[in-house]
C-alpha cells in the first residue's frame, strides 16, 4: 500500500489525457459516459472517477478563453471592415455557440484529470474516506 499513496501522479500527460476524454490513469479508457458525465470508473484500468468536483471551473475557462478570441476577431473586423450588425451576428454567434461546444468537454475532461494528478477531492488514496462522504451529504 506504501507504493500506491507515494506514487507521482504525471500531470502534463493527465492534463493531455483528461483534455482528450480518456482515463487520467491508464490513458486509454474513456473518461465519459455522455457529453459531459464523467464514468464511475475507467473501463480499462478500474480507476475511480467518481470523485470529480468539476463544477463551474470548465464553463468557465471555456467562456475566458471563447470570450477573448471572439471580442478580439469582432474588433479587429469591426475596425478594419466596418461592416453592418447583422454580418456580426451572423458571423460571433455561431462562432461563440461552436467554440463553446468544442471546448466544453476538452476542459472538463482537463479540469477531472488535474483534480486526480493532484489528489484532489477523493482522488488521494491517503485521505479518509469519512471527510468526502460529510460534504457529499452536506450538499445533498
Amino acid at each position: 500500500m506504501a507504493d500506491v499513496t507515494t506514487k507521482k501522479r504525471p500531470l502534463l500527460r493527465a492534463l493531455a489525457s483528461g483534455a482528450a476524454a480518456r482515463c487520467p490513469n491508464c490513458f486509454r479508457g474513456p473518461m465519459f459516459s455522455g457529453f459531459l458525465r464523467v464514468r464511475e470508473q475507467c473501463d480499462h484500468c478500474g480507476e475511480a472517477l467518481h470523485h470529480h468536483r468539476a463544477d463551474d471551473a470548465p464553463p468557465y475557462f471555456v467562456v475566458f478563453i471563447v470570450g477573448h478570441v471572439v471580442v478580439a476577431l469582432a474588433l479587429a473586423m469591426e475596425l478594419a471592415l466596418v461592416p453592418p450588425l447583422w454580418v456580426h451576428m451572423a458571423l460571433w454567434l455561431p462562432l461563440t455557440v461552436a467554440m463553446s461546444l468544442i471546448l466544453l468537454r476538452p476542459a472538463k475532461g482537463a479540469t477531472v484529470a488535474l483534480q486526480w494528478a493532484l489528489g484532489m477531492h477523493g482522488f488521494d488514496p491517503d485521505a479518509p474516506e469519512a471527510a468526502d462522504k460529510s460534504v457529499d451529504s452536506a450538499w445533498r
